[in-house]
C-alpha cells in the first residue's frame, strides 16, 4: 500500500472565500480597500506571511504594517470555515483509498491550527494520520523537508504526493517525489508547464489514478520504490 501525501488549499478545499474574506475584515479595520477573490486566490500557495506581503503590495501599505496585518488576519483564521468547501467527490475518494488500505497525509503552508480545524469542520481529519502545517517545522514548502517530515510520518512504502500549484510542483521536484496535479485548484502556470507524473481534474478519478502511479513505481524495481 501506498503513502499518500496531499496538500490542502486548493486541492482538497476551496478555501478562497474564507481567505478573501478574512483578508478583507482585516483590510477594512485598517481602513483600506478591499481586495478581489481572485486577487486573495492568486495570493495562496506560500503561506500567511507571503500572503499578507502580497495583499499589502496591492494596497500600498508600508512593510511596517505587516506584522500587525499578519497577527489580525491569524486571530481570524481559526474561524474561517464557513465558505470553504471540498472540491467535488474528495470526501468519497479519501475513503475509497482508506478501504484500500493506503495512508494518508496533509503537507500544506496553511499554518497547522486553521488546517486542521478546517478539517475538522468539514469532517474530513478522520481520514489523515499526519498533518504538517506551514508553521510545523522552521522551513515550509517549496522546501521539501516538511513533505519528507509527512512521509516519513505515514512509515514505508511508495510515496505520492497531490497538490495544485506551483508551489506543490517545486517541493515534489526537490523531493523527488511523483506529483499528481488537481488541475482545478489555484494554479496560475499552464498544467504543461509543471512537472508532474500525472493531472487529474475529477477527485472520483484519483484511486484509480493512484493505483496505475503505483503499478508504475512498481515496474521500475527497487529504484522506483521511493520512501520519503
Amino acid at each position: 500500500m501506498a503513502r499518500i501525501v496531499f496538500d490542502l488549499d486548493g486541492t482538497l478545499i476551496d478555501s478562497a472565500p474564507d481567505i478573501h474574506a478574512t483578508a478583507n475584515a482585516v483590510l477594512a479595520e485598517d481602513g483600506h480597500a478591499p481586495i478581489s477573490l481572485e486577487q486573495a486566490r492568486g495570493f495562496v500557495g506560500n503561506g500567511v506571511a507571503v500572503f499578507i506581503e502580497k495583499m499589502r503590495a496591492v494596497r500600498d501599505i508600508p512593510a511596517s504594517a505587516q506584522d500587525r496585518l499578519k497577527s489580525r488576519f491569524m486571530a481570524r483564521y481559526d474561524d474561517a470555515l464557513s465558505l470553504t468547501r471540498p472540491y467535488p467527490a474528495v470526501p468519497e475518494a479519501l475513503s475509497a483509498l482508506k478501504q484500500r488500505g493506503h495512508r494518508l497525509g496533509i503537507c500544506t503552508n496553511k499554518p497547522a491550527g486553521p488546517a486542521k480545524a478546517v478539517l475538522s469542520h468539514l469532517r474530513l481529519d478522520g481520514h489523515f494520520d499526519t498533518v504538517i502545517g506551514g508553521d510545523t517545522m522552521p522551513l515550509h514548502k517549496p522546501d521539501p523537508a516538511p513533505l519528507h517530515a509527512a512521509f516519513a510520518a505515514l512509515g514505508t512504502g511508495a510515496a505520492i504526493y497531490v497538490g495544485d500549484s506551483e508551489v506543490d510542483a517545486e517541493t515534489a521536484r526537490r523531493a523527488a517525489l511523483p506529483l499528481l496535479l488537481f488541475t482545478e485548484g489555484y494554479r496560475k502556470t499552464s498544467v504543461e508547464e509543471l512537472p508532474h507524473a500525472a493531472s487529474f481534474s475529477d477527485f472520483s478519478t484519483l484511486a484509480g489514478l493512484i493505483e496505475d502511479v503505483i503499478a508504475g513505481l512498481g515496474r521500475a524495481g527497487p529504484a522506483g520504490e521511493l520512501t520519503g
